[in-house]
């Protein structure tokens, strides 16, 4: 049974999923390690998507997909 996610929730990506993505295959796909190992908070979702904003280093928000991550 899938975790529902939702605005506020700590979270951070889930690098097996994130990895063999879609998105992934559009960008650079060496991911900065902050985004497995450092808690990201949902500031918004959209259909599929989560706004994360990652506040432990100074870097820009960024959208995922809600099953490219976990709870924290």
């Amino acid at each position: 049974m899938a975790t529902t996610l939702k605005r506020g929730d700590l979270v951070r990506a889930v690098r097996e999923k994130l990895e063999n993505s879609l998105e992934a295959t559009a960008s650079d796909t060496r991911f900065p390690p902050y985004l497995f190992e450092t808690r990201g908070e949902i500031l918004d979702t959209s259909d599929d998507y989560a706004l994360v904003k990652f506040g432990e280093v100074p870097t820009p928000n960024i959208w995922l997909r809600l099953d490219q991550l976990e709870k924290f």
